[in-house]
Order: structure tokens, then sequence, then C-alpha cells
């Protein structure tokens, strides 16, 4: 069945709306340009023609000609030249047949009619420009004919499977146990372990397995990218965090971090994965802070370069050098991505699959990669493909490797390529998350929806999952990434097809096309003049469609001259305390601005203007939560605005209930919004995301001003907020938080049964005095986070009874009234996550059966209030993978006696830390073993 949605190709995506501008000029809206209705006619008519043509082009499996893809380009490009046209026109006449009265016909006919003279003028060269294409066109005689479709599909199953078995099962797993030997031996000293070999082997992976397999042993690991030109300031802070270090400046000298990290391992057992090491002066730098102490601590290196790990391993290390899978490995690997099953092969497909592992010479990367173009293809397929490897290249060379990962770009249905090249935005290494990628396809108009019944989103969506299922994305815990190999390729076919420039480098501009549409900027450090953007527009900053900066030093775009911006997504330049966007309300075509801040805790401000009206296409409107934010009184009569996402600490405007579009609401702050405007929430009658806050000044800031006086009863907006929600019933997420202040959560237990629709229900901070019954009517809640001052085992029933919970956080913050029993017929039958905080343990307890989907415990305790004991029946839980302790963190100041304190908190958390490693260990499946600290929100009023 044809998808309602699809995503657009890259040249759709530069034609089709173009088409339905122009249809939108022969509209009844401007009948009255006379003079030039004619000219538009006949562009809609050529183009039309044109966009049949440039759709097979896009079809084809064979490489254009370089004729075709001379004509392509400039088609393309002269596509966004008349979208221009169009545009200015429209923003600049407005909506003239609108007007009532002669007079302000008359009037507005004259303010307007250079603007007129100007589109017939610009018309008039674009139709002799399009008749010159179109001679080109039947001159080179461009005919290529190919169709095809697209559907919505969700994450592959097999998945799971295949990262498994090419990790474990297939290939590795020898090499595996050889390298947990090494790691768990009993020398001492610090030793190093290289693990060589070019990109696709496998280094990454076979490093992570390891990591996973031994981390339980280490009290202090950490898993860092490296990268090919790292900021060792940003590498040994990420360090630093997943140690559980606190984090520092940017600003940090590097001597600062290596000292810090050095007095915090001297006497641990660490355990250190550097992946992806490119040269000798960075691991000379990175390796000073990991000192060499007697704690039979670890560090390994994955590395392409020999020389690289010959120095890492120079003083009491190791060399590994990894090999291709053999072939029994290689036919594994590839008939399970496939068949599902390593010894199944229908026989039609036995020799030409021989001749495709052959050609990928064992390389894990080529095998997936090939394998997930092939699955549920025809044996016509299959030949294809066989017969378009280059047979000269030697079979495990770069060469071919690109080879391979070549074909299965140019096999990619032709609705994804654009989803696929639009990757060239991150730099190496870049830690993709997917809902930011999935509106930023939405924005460029690469994804759209057919049918208004079809969520464009959920389009998108089935796209990135398609490129995850094919191996173009590799998923990691949190975050996304793409293989350097694969990013390369979609650099190279980026230039090709002027798609997406890129500037990751201040040394090095890349190569530069006539003309950029879209510019992606990443650098650490830049000029504080714009020269390097310059370069990079080529001086047609004007035409740029789309600025991505994902990281910069002080510079900002000169946005006054992006007359033609539809996306500006913006990392707060680290060394700012002010960004000053004034400028965007002149961005009339702008449909997408993000503001992206990963310094949290620290008082920084974004200006905005004070009006944007003019921004009438503006659809995604995303600011920090941290920053300082004064939101323009008129944002309410934007049109399309459908995202709105700013600080927590942020009154909603005045007139919200006029905003009928808006989808997404984050993070308003309602004790400083007027009960009217609370009430106007329930007028949203889109709306499915929706997080507010109920109290608090998380950032202490002094100059935001307040909408209500702070003292106002909670019951005012409290029962306003009732009012709403009960008429948002397309809400699919809410998040009420109440952090730093305690709310009368009560009011919420009178809710009639909401949101039929809900999947995310974090009520954070809250403390109920039982479970709201409603809570067992979301039969499609998948997150819940959940606190109460007592839980009874009609509670636990309850919540046991959703049947799609995959995450549940619950909060007990006084005694429950007996033993709370879970097992097989509670319910939590697709639970994967379960978060428990409450200090009395024992008073939890799981039966055979209970919980068959759990993978992940995590238990939140005081040490001094904890009964001492692990939960009863921890060995029923069959499919346990990692248990998590987080004990409430206490701080004391530096009267007398602190030190005393400090020494008993050490003393209870090592108690912590034996008895629940004694039963991880004693565990049947024996789950990994972490901790950390925690913060509990106050609540003591409410209890």
């Amino acid at each position: 069945m044809a998808a309602a949605g699809i995503a657009v190709s890259v040249s759709m995506g530069a034609l089709k709306p173009v088409l339905e501008k122009l249809a939108t000029l022969l509209g009844d809206k401007y009948k009255k340009l006379k003079g030039i209705r004619k000219e538009v006619s006949f562009l809609m008519e050529e183009l039309s023609d044109m966009k049949v043509l440039l759709e097979n082009m896009d079809n084809a499996e064979d490489e254009l000609n370089p004729q075709a893809k001379k004509w392509r380009k400039d088609i393309i490009d002269m596509s966004y030249d008349i979208e221009d046209c169009i545009d200015n026109f429209m923003d600049r006449v407005g909506d003239a047949d609108d007007k009532v009265g002669i007079l302000k016909k008359a009037s507005h006919y004259l303010r307007t009619i250079n603007d007129r003279y100007r589109i017939a003028n610009q018309i008039n060269e674009i139709k002799t420009r399009v008749i010159e294409a179109s001679k080109r066109r039947d001159r080179y005689n461009l005919n290529v004919c190919t169709s095809g479709s697209t559907t919505i599909v969700a994450v592959d199953p097999r998945l799971t499977a295949l990262y498994t078995d090419s990790t474990t099962l297939v290939g590795i797993g020898t090499q595996k146990e050889e390298l947990v030997k090494w790691v768990e031996d009993e020398e001492k000293q610090l030793k190093v372990m290289s693990i060589v070999g070019f990109g696709g082997l496998g280094k990454t992976t076979l490093a992570n397995e390891v990591y996973h397999d031994v981390e339980g042993h280490f009290n202090s690991k950490a898993f860092v990218p490296v990268s090919q030109k790292p900021d060792i300031s940003r590498l040994l802070n990420s360090v630093c965090s997943k140690l559980g270090l606190s984090s520092y400046s940017h600003a940090c000298e590097v001597q600062d971090l290596i000292d810090n990290l050095r007095e915090y391992l001297h006497d641990k057992r660490y355990l250190i994965v550097l992946d992806d090491l490119w040269e000798v002066k960075h691991w000379d730098i990175i390796s000073c802070a990991f000192p060499k102490n007697s704690q039979q601590s670890r560090l390994i290196v994955t590395t392409r370069i020999e020389g690289v790990a010959q120095a890492c391993c120079k003083d009491h290390g190791r060399i590994h050098y990894m090999k291709p899978l053999s072939d029994a490995d290689s036919r594994k690997l590839f008939f399970r991505r496939i068949f599902g099953t390593e010894d199944t092969c229908p026989p039609q497909f036995t020799e030409v699959s021989s001749e495709i592992l052959k050609k990928c010479g064992g390389l894990p990367l080529a095998i997936v990669t090939m394998a997930s173009s092939l699955a549920d293809q025809p044996k016509e397929h299959w030949d294809y493909i066989q017969r378009s490897i280059v047979t000269e290249s030697a079979a495990n060379s770069l060469a071919d490797m690109m080879q391979i990962l070549d074909l299965s770009y140019k096999h990619l249905p032709h609705h994804l390529r654009a989803c696929f090249l639009y990757l060239g935005i991150y730099p190496e290494d870049y830690e993709i998350e997917r809902d930011q990628l999935i509106y930023l396809w939405v924005a460029e108009r690469i994804v759209t929806s057919k049918s208004p019944m079809q969520d464009v989103k959920d389009v998108a969506e089935s796209c990135f999952n398609e490129l995850v299922n094919r191996n173009m994305i590799q998923p990691e815990s949190y975050y996304y990434r793409v293989h350097d190999m694969m990013l390369d390729l979609i650099i190279k076919r980026c230039r090709e097809d002027n798609f997406v420039s890129v500037v990751h480098s201040a040394q090095v501009v890349v190569e530069r096309q006539d003309r950029v549409h879209r510019l992606s900027v990443s650098l650490s450090d830049v000029p504080d003049d714009d020269s390097i953007f310059q370069v990079a527009t080529n001086c047609c900053r004007s035409q740029v469609r789309s600025l991505v900066i994902l990281e910069a030093s002080k510079w900002m775009p000169p946005l006054l001259e992006l007359k033609s911006l539809r996306v500006l997504f913006l990392k707060f330049p680290k060394h700012l305390k002010t960004m000053d966007l004034t400028g965007v309300c002149q961005l009339s075509q702008l449909r997408y601005l993000k503001v992206d801040d990963r310094i949290y805790y620290s008082e920084r401000s974004i200006v905005l203007p004070s009006e944007i009206g003019r921004m009438r296409h503006l659809e995604r409107l995303e600011i920090p939560n941290i920053c300082i934010c004064s939101i323009p009184s008129d944002i309410v009569d934007l049109p399309r605005l459908s995202h709105l996402i700013l600080s927590d600490d942020t009154s909603l405007p005045d007139g919200i209930g006029k905003m009928k579009s808006l989808r997404t609401l984050r993070s308003f702050l309602l004790a400083e919004s007027s009960p009217e405007d609370i009430k106007g929430l329930g007028q949203l009658n889109k709306l499915e995301d929706l997080e507010v806050r109920c109290h608090g000044e998380r950032y202490n800031h002094k100059h935001r001003p307040k909408r209500m006086d702070s003292d106002t009863p909670t019951a005012i907006w409290m029962d306003a907020l009732i009012f709403s929600l009960e008429k948002l019933s397309n809400l699919k997420r809410f998040c009420l938080s109440s952090e730093f202040t305690a709310v009368g959560a009560d009011a919420l237990l009178l809710l009639s049964t909401p949101f039929q629709n809900l999947k995310v229900l974090y009520l954070h901070g809250l403390i109920f005095s039982r479970v709201p019954r409603w809570i067992g009517g979301l039969q499609k809640l998948c997150l819940l986070t959940l606190g109460a001052k007592q839980m009874t085992q009609e509670d636990i029933n309850i919540i046991g009874t959703l049947p799609y919970l995959t995450g549940l956080w619950l909060r007990i913050s006084g005694m429950p009234t007996g033993t709370i029993v879970i097992g097989g017929t509670t319910g939590f039958n697709a639970l994967e996550l379960f978060a428990y905080d409450c200090d009395v343990m024992s008073y939890l307890a799981f039966e055979d059966g209970a919980m068959p989907s759990l993978r992940e415990l995590d238990l939140v305790l005081d040490p001094h209030k904890w009964d001492k004991v692990t939960p009863l029946g921890l060995q029923c839980l069959s499919n346990l993978k990692k248990i998590t302790v987080w004990t409430v963190a206490t701080s004391y100041s530096n009267d007398a006696g602190a030190g005393d304190k400090e020494s008993e908190e050490m003393s209870a958390a090592a108690l912590v830390r034996k008895v629940f490693q004694g039963a991880a260990d004693s565990h049947p499946s024996h789950p990994a073993f972490d901790e950390g600290n925690f913060h509990r929100p106050a609540e003591q009023a409410q209890e």
C-alpha cells in the first residue's frame, strides 16, 4: 500500500515547492496580476515536464552521464532562483486582494507597483532560462525511465539479533575472549591494548563488547570516541563526565583537566576505552591524564594506524590486529541478516551470494550493509549487485570497501537518498539526536505528507527507521552515529549533487560549489570576522536556505544577509554570555529556529526581537532550557507555529489560546502565568506534547518579570490546569514537574479518565496520597514517572495492567502498607526498565515470572534510612542485565565534625556497594552493577 506521506528526492526537494508556488500565483488570490499569468502558466507546464524527467533520473540505478548531471544541477539551481523570486514578491505584495475599500486597494497597488514590475522582468528572464534548459534537454536526448515506491516501516525486529550476532557470535567471539582474559589478569600495573585495523573491520564493536563484558569489575570506567581532529579539552571533559566527575567549563585549561583526572584516578581501578585515535601527538597529551597506578587499571585504544598503536603500547602494552571475518563467519553474518538464520540460503541465491561475499572481503560493515540492501529483494536485484561490483579491486582494499558502500547508496530507494545525504551536516563522531534530525528533515521539506490524516513526523520516523535497518545509521545508547566511512561517502555525494556544503575546519575549506544551498559549520575556533563564512558561501549568501552551526566560538552569522533562510540551527558559542537574535525578524521565510546549548547551569541569555509578526512561516522555535529569554508579545499571532520550546522559567504568553496550530509546548512555569492563560491551554486542540512546571526558580534569574505573585494559592492555577487538561484529548506526552517546591498533587486525582492517546506521562516531584485510578485507563502508555506517599498491592496491580509500559520510575516517599509482590500474574510484561525509589527495600518482592522483559533495575535509596537488604527475589528477574544503585547525595559544610560525617557517608556507601554487588554476582544472569549519586526533589511539605 502506498504511503500517505513520502520523503522527497534531492531533485524534488528543490522543484516541488516551486510548482506549488507557481500554482498559487495562478490561483484566485493573484488573478489580478495581469501581464504575467501567461508566463507563469508556461513555467508551470514546462517545469512539470522537467519534474517527470528529474524523477526518472532520481530513480535511475545506473550512474548518470556528465551531461545529464550538469543539466540536473542547473534545473535545481534554477528552481531555487524561481522560488526566491516568488517568495520575495509574495512577501512584499502580501494580501492585496483581501483589502477592503477602493482607496485601500488603490493605495496598496501604488505601493507595490515597482514590485509588480520587477517580478514581471524576473519571470521573463527565468522564462528564457527555462526555454534554454528545454532545448538542452532535447539536444542531449536525456531519457531515463524507472519507477519506485515507498512504504511506512517500523524498526526491523531482526536488528537486535544482528548486533548480537555480529559482535559475540559471528567472527569475533574468540578475539573477545582473548581480550577479556588480558583485561582480567592479575597484573597490577597499568596496561594498554591497541586494537588496530582499517575502517569497517569491527574495532569499535570488539572494544565495546569487551568493555561491557568486564565493566562490572572496575569502579571507574569510560568509553570515549576520539575522532580524527579531536578537541582535547572537550574530550577530557567527556571522560570526566562519564567517570561521574563534575563538568568543567570548556575554557578550562587542558593541564587543569589532566590534573583533575590524575588526582581522581590515582587510587581507582579504572577502565578507559579511547575509540578511533588517529595521531600520536594526541595520544601523548591524552595519556597524561591516566596515572600508572597499581590497581589493575586498563586502557584500550582503537586506531586505523599501526604507528599510533605502537606508540600507545611502547610501555607495557600489546597490539591486537583485527582480522577480516572468515568465509564461514561471513556467510553466517550475511545469511542471518537476510534470512534470519545462518544455515538457510535458498538454492537460487547460493552462487550469487558467494560472489558478493567474495567482494566484501570479510569486512563486517560491508557485509552487513550489503545484506541490508539485499534483504527482501528479488533474484534479479542480487544479480545486478553482483555484476556492479568492480572486479579489478582487491577484495579487502579500501577502494573496494568504498565501492560497496557507494552501491549501498545507489540502491537506496530514491525517497531515502536526500534523508541519507542530509546526514552530511554532522561532523565525524557527532552524537546525533533522532528527534532533532527528524524535525530538520520536516523543516527542510525533505519529508512531506500527502494526507492530513498522516502525521509528517511519523513519515520521517519511518524513513529514519529504514536507514537504521539498512545500517546507514548506527544506534548507540541514547544517540546515533554515522560510520566515518559512510560519512566520507555522504560528503562525496553531497559535493556531486551540491546538496550540503560543509566547513568543518578553519584551515581547510571544502571544495566550493557555484552556489551554496545548505551550509553546515562545525569549528571549535574561528576568527571573529566572518571570513570563513564568506569563503563557504562564495559571496552568494542570499541563496543559503539552511544554516547549521554545530560548533563555533564567538562568531555569529550575518542574519540580515540570509533572506532566503528556512532553517537556522545554532550552537550557543561557548564563550558568549548573550546571543543577539533580533535580526531573525527579517527572515520572513524561516520555518525552523533552534539554539542548542550544552553548558548547563550557566546564566546566559538570548535576545529575540520584540516583534516577530513577519515570520509567518515559522513552525518551530526552540530555545535552550537554561537560557533567559523574553518572548515577543505577538508570538501568539504566528499562524503556523506548531512547536514552541522555551526555558522552564518562562510564563505562558498572553492570549495563548489563539495559538491553534501548537502541537508542542514546553516548558513553561505555571506559577508565573495568569489563570486565564492556563485555562487558554484548553483551546489548543492540536496539542500533543505539553510540559509545564509548578514552582521554582532553578537558576535564580533576577531579571525575569513575574506574571503572578509567588504566594498565589496553588489551588487557583491547579484548578485552571485541570480545566484545560480535561479538554486536551490529543495529548501524547504530558510532563508536570514540581522538582523544587511541593505542590498539591492530589488535585489531579479528580481528573476524569483523560489522555486516551497518551504514551508518556512524567509527574516528576509530585507525591500523591495514592495512585490515581485513571492511570489504569491509559492503555497506550509506554513511559511513566509517578510518586506516592504510600503504595498498596492494588496500586501496583493498576500500573501492571498497562500493556505497552516499557519504562517505570516509581517513588514511594513513606512506608508501603505491606509487601509489594510482583509475580507472573501482576502484569508488567513489556517492562524493560524499572526504577524504584524507596529506602525500605524489604517491602518489594519478586516472584517467578515477574517482569519477564526487564533488563535494567534502578534502585534509589538513602544509605542512612535504608533497611540494609535488597528487594526479595531478585533472582526471579530472568532477563536482568544491569543493576544500578543511586544513593541520595548528602553535602556537608566546613563546620567542625564535617570530616566525621563524610567518613560515615563513605562507610554507608561502601555497605550499599557490598550488598548489591554481592546480589549481582549471585544472580543467575550475572547482571552488571553500577552506582551513582542522586538528588531527590523537596517534598517534605506534602508529607
